[in-house]
């Protein structure tokens, strides 16, 4: 009996390539990989506002294992468009792929990450014990806070900044012990009249934010 054989040396020869694969069974190159350091950046989206969008946006960026810090959505100026605002820690290849990915589904109309000095913000409810009224109180006015509720028990006061202003906000408030905290993540819009998201129209007075090639969906 002749034993059919594949032409070339056994699989124990043979090379095998190195590197992590992703869900998607797609091989990341671990030189390509080594050659870029992570960095933070900040995704922005237009997106027709149809149920399951969100869930499509996330669901796609988390089956090619990158990592999502935060995500905020919510309306823009254009009735049916919503904004979603992606904080990722990733190399730049990961970047444009998160980018190029998302661009390829539909509901989808532009997606670029915010050039420059974007504007950030989020907020921040902040729950603590109630033992030192005066303290927190004074605590809450120095980050420009406001109280929302305050009781014997608990005090929950809201604050909005930039990331590392909540980072020191809620540094301070851990002196009178936090019970709850709930954070948005970080929103963003570029600077001037800088478009945030490629292709999305600077607005102009009297006049909404409109993409400059987008065609309504009949």
């Amino acid at each position: 009996m002749t034993e059919n054989r594949m032409p070339g040396p056994p699989p124990s020869e043979r090379p095998h390539p190195e590197g992590r694969r992703n869900t998607e069974g797609i091989r990341i190159d671990p030189v390509v990989e080594a050659e870029h350091d992570p960095r933070r950046a900040v995704i922005s989206a237009l997106v027709d506002n149809e149920p399951g969008v969100l869930a499509r946006v996330s669901g796609l960026v988390s089956r090619r294992q990158f990592n999502i810090e935060s995500l905020t959505v919510g309306p823009t100026t254009v009735e049916g468009h919503s904004r979603i605002t992606m904080v990722v820690e990733e190399t730049d290849p990961g970047i444009d792929q998160i980018r190029t990915q998302m661009a390829k589904l539909p509901p989808v109309i532009s997606v670029g990450e915010v050039a420059g000095n974007a504007i950030t913000t989020e907020l921040v409810l902040v729950k603590v014990r109630g033992d030192e009224p005066e303290k927190v109180h004074a605590v809450t006015q120095m980050y420009d806070g406001k109280t929302l509720d305050a009781g014997p028990r608990a005090i929950a006061v809201q604050l909005t900044g930039d990331e590392s202003t909540i980072d020191d906000a809620i540094a301070a408030f851990e002196q009178f012990g936090i019970l709850e905290l709930a954070r948005t993540g970080q929103t963003a819009l570029a600077r001037g009249d800088t478009p945030t998201a490629p292709g999305e129209k600077p607005a102009t007075a009297g006049e909404p934010t409109t993409p400059t090639n987008y065609t309504p969906q009949q």
